[in-house]
């Protein structure tokens, strides 16, 4: 079972360990702080980004040919993977993402615990709960409201479907 509290406590830690103040998030900063090295690069096909551990480094991989919100995600998911799941990349080496946010079989019925928990810790380091709760100002966020959404997700930098998964998972 895929554990939230655990990706979120996470993401929380890096955030306030990295004195973030303010929205977007400086998400290659955190990443270097991790000590991740990370590399854009062109990829092929779908492939969003990899993450592996050689000689005791983290590398993270984001594809260079995708949207500035999704290279974002991409690189918060990754280095969820750095972060939670290093055991299993220094055993099962190089681990690779062909979806974020995936729709696919194992994302949706939730038997990919990995990814949900990567996803998890993406969405919350992406908007983490202090500076929602301060850009919401007590109000609640119609996720009907596009135009409303939209503005949210812009004040981030993510895309809409990243901070209306974020908040569904509050």
């Amino acid at each position: 079972m895929a554990d939230k509290v655990k990706a979120r406590a996470e993401a929380l830690r890096l955030f306030e360990a990295n004195a973030v103040k303010s929205a977007p998030v400086p998400l290659d900063r955190i990443a270097r702080a991790a000590g991740a090295i990370v590399q854009y690069a062109p990829f092929d096909g779908e492939l969003s980004g990899m993450a592996f551990i050689k000689n005791g480094q983290a590398m993270i991989g984001v594809n260079s040919l995708h949207a500035p919100t999704r290279k974002r995600f991409t690189l918060a998911h990754e280095l969820g993977h750095v972060i939670l799941h290093r055991h299993v990349l220094e055993t099962e080496g190089v681990h690779v993402d062909k979806g974020i946010l995936r729709r696919d079989t194992l994302a949706s019925q939730g038997t990919d615990d990995r990814e949900i928990e990567a996803n998890n810790f993406a969405a919350e380091l992406l908007i983490p709960e202090p500076l929602l709760a301060a850009a919401l100002d007590g109000r609640t966020l119609d996720l009907e409201d596009d135009e409303a959404v939209g503005a949210l997700a812009k004040r981030f930098n993510v895309s809409a479907s990243a901070l209306v998964y974020r908040i569904q998972r509050s």
